[in-house]
């Protein structure tokens, strides 16, 4: 009873929900979060070194169905057909090698009829980050080696805007896109190769190594059995200090309990 009521106390209750919080956290929140970011890495590098050992195929053959799976992304592909005049969007607030880009978005007719968005590279801001001047798109019909990519998805806030002469977005998401330019685009783009007509500063590959997810997920998982450990341990520490203290305090009081009872038979010694 005792020890149960030493663990009602104020502060060690606080302490004892932070802990089971964190623990919970650990084992509910980050660990798996962070097992996750491993588990799409790999899938991702795994389709990037498959692609190494593929030939192109056309871009129509994986817009057959709805669109493009997952399963396809990273897929090198040839489309035939022309860019569409006139009808750049910017990205803004990316990052290539490290250093401040936009990236620049241009719709493609296919020969089928339909409209996939290209991702043609890179071009640097210049005087911190103003937009440079951007070389137009090659007119006429054109032969482009790619690779197929998803659409990255949108954020609430970061709606698109105009500036500088061109519409300007924070992500390369197809649909948000086609709303901008009121085209109807696949909901998927491709990312040129080197040396593509139209072409600007080529976007690398990501590099094929797992990162550091996965030990970042373990150790969130150490951290979630530590904690809880490092509670009772200290509570065991303190209970056992308190038992010793409560043992000192008996043997100096034993003298004087043995005293009074000698008294208490015999009287006062005259």
């Amino acid at each position: 009873m005792r020890r149960v009521m030493f663990l009602l106390r104020p502060s060690w209750f606080i302490l004892a929900v932070v802990v089971v919080g964190f623990a919970y956290g650990c084992f509910t929140l980050l660990a798996p979060w962070q097992l996750s970011k491993n588990t799409s890495t790999e899938d991702r590098n795994a389709r990037i070194s498959a692609s190494m050992a593929q030939d192109p195929v056309p871009v129509a053959e994986l817009l057959g169905g709805d669109s493009a799976t997952i399963d396809d992304e990273w897929r090198r592909v040839v489309a035939q057909g022309s860019y569409l005049p006139d009808s750049d969007v910017l990205v803004r607030l990316r990052s290539v090698e490290s250093q401040p880009a936009y990236e620049v978005l241009t719709p493609f007719a296919l020969g089928n009829g339909r409209t996939i968005l290209v991702n043609r590279g890179y071009v640097r801001p210049v005087r911190g980050s103003e937009v440079p001047a951007i070389p137009a798109a090659p007119g006429g019909n054109v032969s482009l080696d790619a690779r197929i990519r998803k659409s990255q998805g949108t954020m609430d806030g970061k709606e698109p805007f105009t500036d500088a002469g061109y519409q300007q977005v924070y992500f390369i998401d197809a649909p948000q896109v086609a709303a901008v330019t009121g085209l109807e685009l696949e909901d998927v783009y491709l990312q040129l190769d080197a040396h593509q007509p139209g072409g600007l500063g080529v976007i690398p590959l990501p590099q094929l190594d797992a990162g550091p997810y996965l030990s970042y997920g373990l150790q969130w998982l150490a951290f979630g059995i530590m904690a809880p450990m490092g509670l009772g341990y200290f509570v065991w520490a303190e209970l056992k200090e308190r038992r010793k203290v409560k043992a000192t305090r008996t043997d100096d009081e034993t003298p004087l309990s043995a005293s009074k009872s000698l008294a208490a038979r015999y009287g006062r010694p005259r």
